[in-house]
């Protein structure tokens, strides 16, 4: 019989999310590497070279592939013949476990877990709890998966009780337009189709643990329906032209992936959850021999890429910029950014407009500067600091003519689409909005050479501080005329990629 040790448990758990934490897994590179190398969308292009450098610049640094280290979700079966050497329950393990990695000191991960979620929202500081997923099983072994899953990908989970005669396929399609880019395409859709809703739920997370195996699936044919489905909804999501980052391009996601479960004969139900570009997670069973292992991925699967930019990258300096600047650049521009930014994102920018409303002095003078929308990791060694991604700007839509307007801010930087809220209030105050490549944190912060705290300290990660930094890569999201890179983008490539299918059937 197998006995299980506490130690394992936890020293397993904690050694798992430090390793997916700066290693992707091999079929998510080396899917990526072929949706690099088919791309031909030069804005997209870019994007995913950015992606992939930031990857390989991760496995060999040790540091997070994106600021964003996710929450904690946990399947673990549980073999009915285990017994265990234990004093603390398998939540509670898991739970150090997962207290253990998010703290280690040579690779601090973000804490971004709050409790109280509708009241104080308060950091629990150490990613703590997780969402654990038990069943027990037949054997004598204690098998988990774990992945750590970011909160811009999570915000575009959608769910439906279809009626039973209902088209999936259409349903899906229709949601995936409204997801955004927030959701850092390319990546993966899991559905859950049927059970009760939560069970739906489940089925979709559960299905992206799964291998990318999409083109194998192309080259054989599908063997059953929910192989058709999978088939289907990768070409029509990929035909939407939404590409890479949502700026436009070939690959929007590299698999679909599809799990169901008897249900109800009225219901229907359907979720759709996407991975994203920073997907990350692990299999590992213990059979009593001590803790996981786990074997580093060989560094030739990643390409042999620099991140270069174009001959047409414009050169910013921060601290000279002037409205009429601003006002030059065209939406899809790339720039190189140097000089001086503010940083600040949702729990801010409340704080602000509370004090705005109580007629109180801001701690920080907006006027005439950049902010930029990061909860960026907690540097370790000489790090100024740890990886630096951008958060979805759409959050801070309700915010930018306030702060457009009431601060005399000049323009943001963060990723995915701006809403017509935030347009509009772009648009009538020749501002600017910029994206930064989600999944390149670690890359964005090598451009990063300063870093003072400047405001609101209570807020950790979400605190204002100033960066200093010298050619951080930008593109031009929304530009002073009110034109989108997100909204066009997509349209070309749409377009393009529906010309391209006669063609093949021909």
């Amino acid at each position: 019989m197998t006995v299980i040790k506490q130690e394992d448990v936890i020293q397993s758990v904690a050694d798992a999310l430090q390793f997916i934490s700066y290693y992707h897994p091999v079929d998510f590179i080396r899917a990526m590497r072929g949706a690099w190398e088919r791309e031909e969308s030069p804005a997209a292009k870019a994007a995913l070279t950015q992606v992939l450098v930031n990857s390989r610049m991760c496995a060999l640094g040790k540091r997070p592939i994106c600021q964003d280290t996710g929450i904690v979700i946990v399947f673990v079966s549980v073999g009915m013949d285990v017994q265990w050497q234990a004093e603390l329950s398998l939540e509670e393990m898991i739970n150090a476990g997962v207290r253990r990695g998010y703290t280690h000191p040579d690779n601090v991960l973000r804490g971004s877990v709050l409790q109280d979620p509708d009241g104080a929202r308060a950091n629990t500081r150490d990613n703590t709890p997780a969402v654990i997923h038990p069943r027990i099983v037949p054997g004598d072994k204690v098998e988990i998966e774990i992945a750590a899953k970011g909160g811009g990908s999570e915000a575009k989970a959608k769910f439906a009780m279809l009626n039973p005669s209902d088209s999936i396929a259409d349903w899906v399609m229709s949601v995936v337009p409204t997801m955004g880019a927030g959701w850092c395409p390319p990546g993966i859709l899991g559905i859950g189709i049927g059970g009760t809703p939560e069970k739906a739920m489940m089925l979709a997370k559960e299905s992206m643990m799964d291998p990318i195996d999409m083109h194998e699936l192309q080259a054989r044919g599908p063997a059953n329906h929910l192989e058709e489905l999978r088939l289907e909804l990768f070409d029509k999501v990929n035909g939407l032209g939404i590409g890479a980052q949502g700026l436009g391009g070939l690959t929007t996601v590299l698999d679909v992936k599809v799990k169901d479960y008897p249900t109800h004969a009225a219901n229907k139900p359907v979720a759709v959850i996407p991975n994203c570009s920073a997907t990350r997670h692990v299999h590992f069973t213990l059979d009593g021999a001590g803790p996981a292992e786990f074997s580093p991925p060989d560094l030739s699967e990643w390409p042999d890429i620099d991140f270069e930019l174009g001959d047409e990258v414009k050169r910013v300096n921060l601290d000279t910029l002037t409205a009429e600047e601003i006002q030059s650049w065209k939406a899809g521009d790339t720039l190189l950014l140097s000089g001086k930014m503010l940083t600040g994102r949702d729990a801010a920018h409340k704080k602000i407009a509370d004090l705005l409303a109580q007629g109180e002095p801001l701690p920080v003078d907006f006027t005439n500067r950049i902010i930029y929308y990061v909860g960026p990791v907690d540097p370790v060694r000489e790090e100024v600091v740890g990886p630096a991604g951008p958060t979805t700007a759409t959050r801070m839509d309700k915010f930018t003519r306030m702060m457009l307007e009431q601060t005399g801010l000049a323009g943001m930087i963060g990723k995915a689409e701006r809403g017509p809220e935030a347009i509009a209030a772009i648009r009538d105050n020749k501002a600017a909005s910029m994206i930064a490549v989600g999944g390149a944190a670690y890359l964005v912060a090598k451009a990063i050479t300063k870093s003072t705290l400047l405001a609101f300290p209570e807020l950790g990660m979400e605190a204002i501080y100033e960066f200093e930094v010298n050619d951080m890569p930008v593109t031009v999201g929304v530009d002073a005329t009110g034109e989108s890179v997100h909204i066009e983008g997509p349209k070309i490539w749409s377009a393009r990629i529906a010309e391209k299918i006669p063609a093949v059937q021909t």
